[in-house]
């Protein structure tokens, strides 16, 4: 090591830099997280006959079964069509959390 220690390394930027930036992107995280927690996905089954909407916790916020949907004589075919809304509203929760880690990253396909 040179005399006088290790200067100017990461590319000529100093951990001033470096801390200002890593805070900003904290921040900018923290805003993210926080718009994602208050947003709401909704998505639907069976042509719109059960609708799931969840929020950017993963937390179900409301499900909709429309009459028609149940039937007595039928009652798996209506907890596939509740399955499969739930399980898209949280798809798209986990979607939008994986494209805002990446738009603040840079990176894609990172497992948010």
């Amino acid at each position: 090591m040179a005399k006088g220690g290790f200067r100017g390394g990461y590319g000529g930027m100093n951990q001033a830099n470096m801390l200002k930036q890593a805070q900003k992107m904290q921040e900018e995280l923290r805003r993210m997280q926080e718009e994602l927690e208050n947003s709401s996905f909704e998505a639907t089954a069976g042509g719109g006959v059960v609708k799931a909407v969840a929020n950017g916790k993963h937390e179900l916020v409301s499900l909709t079964i429309d009459p028609e949907a149940v039937d007595p004589e039928d009652v798996e075919m209506l907890q596939d069509l509740v399955t499969a809304a739930v399980n898209e509203a949280l798809r798209k929760v986990d979607e939008a959390s994986s494209s805002g880690m990446a738009r603040l990253t840079g990176m894609k396909g990172l497992p948010f």
